[in-house]
């Protein structure tokens, strides 16, 4: 095995959270020019998911970095592109598996070739395919343009979620291999096409071996990282830490010791640097160590599908702060509530609401705080919420620290006016 660098720069734990927070967009001022297409080409990827809350995750994402941009703006920026003279319209984005499903950027489309010739190797599936279904998917888009599963011929054959139609199964297994793209969603159904159709021709090749593809992801996701281990580079695209080991020394990235970042040692603690404080095994973007981070902090709720704090190990470690989802938990073990959002303020995570909305009313249904001190922030943070999603009011119903509810409440009673 060949053996990797030492690590040269020591960061201290305060250091590594901010320069992370910088990667992630949440310390300095915001690039609003760049606006939700530079958020995404950014993070590199935006995770998607069905719950619906105050906003879808995919949404809830930009807000947080950008403040209370337009829904309909988020929309339109993943999905549509304005064409130049004479030219169809170019696709700005194209979802596909990474961390899960993911809007990723569409120039990153050749550096997922690694990823869809797996797809194509793979020998069992969770569905069966129906004899001829797959190609009757493709005959049917190539005669009528792009389509979603409905248009396709259905996507499910009872109401289960997972129960799905023979069509469904076929057009999810081309869009796997990359026969089939999503450059588009109607509401929240996929719109297939036809990659050959859908993504720039000077994009659409599989000529990456699969080296320099998973080079270039490891790059990319130091890079939104701004500083992780090997594992918090790994789980940002979902790839297996051999194939982590095997490009990192050569992805540009370059390795650091973090305090408290130590991985145990025979039951021992993490390793010590010379000066005695623990060493950890991470790496960071380069760039990211050339000047401090400096800036304003965002205070803002964060979807749980942040990738601030997608991988939980990397959480607890960076902000020393446990959250675990809880919507697919039965409601009598919820701990915080069914989509609790951590409040992030001054470069912390400072509580959790989960939230709701009836008519112009958002509610708090429950709210953790960590300590009176988190108050003004956990208020600023909802009422900025409210007012993104069309709210004109805030209901608290519980805090986990009842004699906190009422100073809450008369803070969000000022803020709202």
């Amino acid at each position: 095995m060949t053996s990797l660098p030492r690590p040269t720069t020591e960061l201290s734990a305060d250091e590594a959270r901010r320069i992370a927070l910088r990667a992630q967009g949440f310390l300095g001022a915001p690039d609003r020019r760049a606006g939700v297409r530079g958020v995404l080409r950014h993070l590199g990827a935006v995770q998607l998911d069905t719950i619906s809350v105050l906003a879808r995750s995919h949404e809830l994402i930009p807000y947080a970095r950008l403040g209370a941009v337009g829904r309909r703006t988020v929309e339109q920026a993943y999905w549509t592109s304005a064409p130049a003279a004479d030219t169809p319209p170019a696709p700005h984005a194209f979802e596909y598996w990474s961390h899960a499903a993911c809007i990723l950027p569409v120039e990153e489309w050749p550096h997922f070739a690694f990823r869809r010739r797996a797809y194509r190797a793979r020998p069992h599936w969770n569905h069966d395919l129906p004899d001829g279904a797959y190609d009757q998917v493709v005959k049917q888009l190539r005669a009528e343009g792009p389509l979603t599963a409905t248009d396709l011929g259905g996507a499910k054959k009872t109401s289960e979620w997972w129960d799905w139609s023979g069509t469904k199964v076929a057009v999810e297994r081309a869009l796997m291999y990359g026969e089939v793209v999503c450059v588009e969603r109607r509401g929240w159904k996929r719109v297939y096409d036809l990659a050959e159709r859908a993504v720039p021709k000077q994009l659409l090749h599989d000529e990456l071996d699969d080296t320099e593809c998973l080079r270039r992801l490891v790059r990319l996701a130091g890079q939104s990282l701004g500083v992780g281990t090997r594992a918090d580079i790994a789980d940002y695209h979902r790839l297996k830490l051999e194939q982590v080991d095997a490009v990192i020394a050569d992805s540009g990235l370059i390795p650091v010791a973090v305090e408290g970042w130590g991985r145990p040692a025979a039951g021992k603690g993490g390793a010590k640097s010379p000066g005695g404080r623990p060493t950890g095994d991470a790496w960071a973007d380069p760039v990211a160590l050339e000047t401090a981070p400096r800036g304003r902090h965002r205070t803002t709720l964060l979807s749980p599908f942040d990738s601030l704090i997608w991988e939980r190990a990397r959480t607890e470690r960076i902000f020393e702060f446990t959250h675990r989802l809880e919507a697919y938990t039965p409601k009598p073990k919820r701990i915080h509530g069914y989509f609790a959002m951590p409040v992030l303020a001054g470069g912390r995570l400072v509580g959790r609401v989960d939230p709701a909305r009836e008519g112009r009313t958002l509610v708090a249904r429950q709210v953790t705080l960590d300590g009176p001190k988190a108050l003004p922030a956990v208020a600023q943070a909802l009422a900025e919420a409210a007012s993104w999603v069309g709210c004109t009011d805030v209901r608290v119903e519980r805090v986990d620290a009842p004699a906190l509810r009422e100073p809450l409440v008369a803070e969000l009673a000022r803020i709202l006016g």
